[in-house]
């Protein structure tokens, strides 16, 4: 699962999967619209479901800061797959 949060100069992308061994991993990648100012992160989740609770708290805090959700997408999704390219070129940074 994918979901991305922008304002008028920012955004937010919460990327949720399971890596080759299995393991859950929360990717979030933040940063400035048109540049590569911004960073990216990833936490190991003990469970889908600790997984889908951070994204539920993330939720909670963009949208208190003003953020609107502009995408909620499945990784296999066309949608998903652009938001994917983007952040792995992030990764490469």
């Amino acid at each position: 699962m994918i979901v991305r949060w922008e304002t008028d100069h920012d955004y937010v992308l919460v990327h949720i999967h399971q890596d080759m061994f299995g393991d859950w991993i929360f990717s979030r990648a933040w940063g400035q619209i048109g540049t590569q100012f911004g960073g990216l992160k990833h936490q190991l989740a003990d469970t889908l479901e600790q997984a889908e609770m951070w994204l539920e708290d993330e939720t909670t805090i963009q949208s208190s800061r003003g953020f609107r959700k502009v995408l909620e997408a499945a990784d296999h999704t066309p949608e998903g797959q652009e938001a994917m390219r983007q952040l792995s070129l992030l990764d490469a940074l």
